[in-house]
């Protein structure tokens, strides 16, 4: 089921951390572009946007925390999950991923994506299964592109992956694995970060780095795979459309995606006071968020 994008769009404002992004999502028909969707205006001396045919990935103009990346609009998502077994529709099993073959082990356990069996709250700000605790993030996706083979790099990794030349790459790593997303859809904006290949394509740089939509037909051109917990806290069902772009880390802000996994661990033996406060701050947001939406619909139905 394939859910249409609402009209007409609202403002919204990327949240702050370290710096300031903002994309401004216009409204009605004056934001639409030639595909119907939204137009994201980013500030055209701060992007990084490959030349269409290029192998060039990057401009390398901008600090890398000051980096925006242009947006990837009106892509087919479909759900995926940790534990997942092989099926018509995904024929991998996701008990390890392309970079982690022990992913369910290190997870902690199935990422059911079964909704009577997830915690899923905006006031609470818990998106997770409820029978464990993840020991990794639970805000994850998949895109079609590996940077490793067999042995070493794909050739074309050092030129099309922006970020490739100022990751370390120790062991051989892969310098794909935890990068942070934005993923916008459904009026809201979430962060989560790249743990798998996916969806059927393992090579489609064009469309991961470049500006061409992506090569998979299957699961109505599905061009991102993403969580339970993306998926429940956009609020969006299987195969509905999201717009993403690549985030640097400075640029991720507090919120569910940073309350589990390696990212949530103090530096130290003492607890991480100032992430607490940062996530108490983002409950109130969501809270003050939550009352303003109720206030205005009780308003414009007259109680």
């Amino acid at each position: 089921m394939r859910f249409p994008l609402p009209a007409p769009w609202t403002c919204t404002r990327a949240l702050r951390a370290g710096v300031t992004v903002i994309a401004v999502l216009a409204g009605i028909a004056a934001a639409q572009n030639s595909t119907g969707g939204p137009r994201v205006v980013i500030p055209s001396g701060m992007r990084v946007v490959p030349s269409r045919g290029s192998t060039s990935a990057a401009r390398p103009a901008a600090p890398a925390e000051r980096t925006l990346y242009p947006w990837k609009l009106n892509i087919t998502s479909t759900a995926f999950w940790i534990g997942e077994q092989p099926s018509q529709n995904n024929p991998v099993p996701n008990h390890v991923s392309s970079w982690d073959l022990n992913w369910a082990d290190n997870y902690g356990g199935y990422d059911d994506p079964d909704p009577m069996k997830r915690i899923a709250s905006h006031s609470s700000g818990e998106f997770r299964p409820k029978n464990f605790v993840p020991k990794l993030n639970p805000f994850y996706i998949a895109l079609p592109y590996n940077d490793k083979q067999r042995s070493g790099y794909r050739p074309e990794a050092s030129k099309v992956v922006p970020w490739f030349h100022r990751v370390a790459k120790g062991d051989g790593n892969s310098t794909l694995k935890g990068r942070w997303l934005q993923v916008y859809s459904n009026n809201r904006s979430c962060y989560a970060q790249w743990e798998d290949v996916g969806p059927f394509v393992v090579d489609d740089w064009p469309y991961v780095f470049g500006d061409k939509r992506p090569i998979n037909t299957s699961n109505k051109g599905a061009g991102i795979d993403i969580s339970p917990a993306v998926r429940d806290y956009l609020g969006i069902a299987n195969s509905s459309q999201v717009h993403w772009r690549f985030v640097e880390d400075s640029q991720v802000p507090f919120g569910p995606w940073k309350k589990y996994g390696p990212q949530a661990k103090p530096t130290s033996n003492q607890p991480d006071l100032d992430a607490q406060q940062r996530y108490f701050e983002y409950l109130k947001k969501m809270r003050d968020e939550q009352f303003r939406r109720k206030s205005k619909t009780q308003l414009e139905n007259g109680q």
